[in-house]
């Protein structure tokens, strides 16, 4: 049973000021008793003033911090006594007791609002920054392991219909091989939904190193693979354990159509006509409606 109250401050995310947005993650993290909120504490805990928390808590729609807490206690009384035996994907919690029916309905609601979310995360002056970068690289490589793959390759996919030269490899040492002769010219880009992945990380390391500009997608800023990012793309800021992620290449495929398409309007003319005769040469390999299959 979703918090009514935080599915307030995710629908108010993107115009909050920055020091209430640290107020808002620190909420929306929140996993303590609801009677244990107090305004002194959480602004200690964002290292914001407490005018700002007032700020925060009118901005979501309450009059003041005790009718703001009043309403996340009563929340809380609303709790499913069995939301121990559920299973939390992302947001999206599933137990033995729920519909099949009813599993659609919450599977597009609950990726609706990663795609909210990563409309609120994502930096227009970093999207800017990549999307200029993959029009100016003369060759593109992209790196990623188990699911981000699929990311990845949809972007290559996308970028090579464009007429990019743009490469991905699946095996590890040519991965490695392709890292290291990589020069300025060139952009390699990591996804990663952790930004933990020890191998997509030692592949922008080691590109970072051989003098490539490098472009990470990822769901966190402070990840580790961040640290080797000249151009950082976050889809969320919001933690979820390995495993839970079943909804991590919603907002990732998302970053890939918003580079493909602001790569296109950039340089429009002479993109679209590569793209056209690319759809000629696709068409001509599919059934048309009088065609005998063999």
């Amino acid at each position: 049973m979703e918090n009514i109250v935080k599915i307030k401050i995710r629908k108010i995310y993107g115009t909050l000021r920055p020091s209430e947005k640290k107020v808002a993650d620190y909420i929306l993290k929140y996993t303590g008793a609801a009677d244990d909120l107090l305004i002194d504490s959480v602004a200690r805990a964002c290292q914001v003033s407490q005018p700002t928390v007032i700020r925060f808590v009118k901005a979501v729609g309450y009059e003041g911090f005790r009718d703001f807490k009043f309403a996340f206690v009563k929340e809380e009384g609303r709790r499913d006594p069995e939301e121990g035996e559920k299973i939390d994907l992302y947001g999206f919690k599933l137990s033995r007791r729920d519909r099949l029916e009813d599993i659609p309905g919450k599977i597009i609601t609950t990726s609706v609002g990663m795609l909210e979310e990563t409309l609120q995360s994502v930096s227009v002056r970093e999207y800017k920054k990549a999307v200029e970068a993959i029009c100016q690289a003369e060759n593109i490589v992209l790196y990623g392991v188990e699911n981000s793959i699929v990311t990845a390759n949809d972007l290559m996919i996308k970028l090579t219909y464009l007429g990019l030269n743009c490469r991905m490899y699946s095996d590890y040492y040519l991965q490695n091989v392709s890292a290291v002769n990589l020069s300025r010219k060139d952009l390699a880009i990591g996804v990663s939904y952790s930004g933990c992945s020890r191998h997509t990380v030692e592949m922008m390391a080691l590109a970072r190193k051989a003098g490539a500009r490098t472009l990470v997608l990822t769901n966190f800023e402070n990840s580790l693979i961040a640290r080797y990012a000249d151009i950082l793309l976050c889809a969320s800021n919001r933690q979820f354990l390995y495993g839970d992620t079943i909804f991590s290449r919603i907002s990732q495929l998302a970053l890939v159509d918003m580079l493909y398409a602001g790569v296109l309007n950039m340089s429009y003319d002479r993109l679209s006509q590569k793209l056209n005769k690319t759809s000629e040469i696709v068409s001509k390999r599919a059934y048309g409606e009088d065609d005998e299959v063999l």
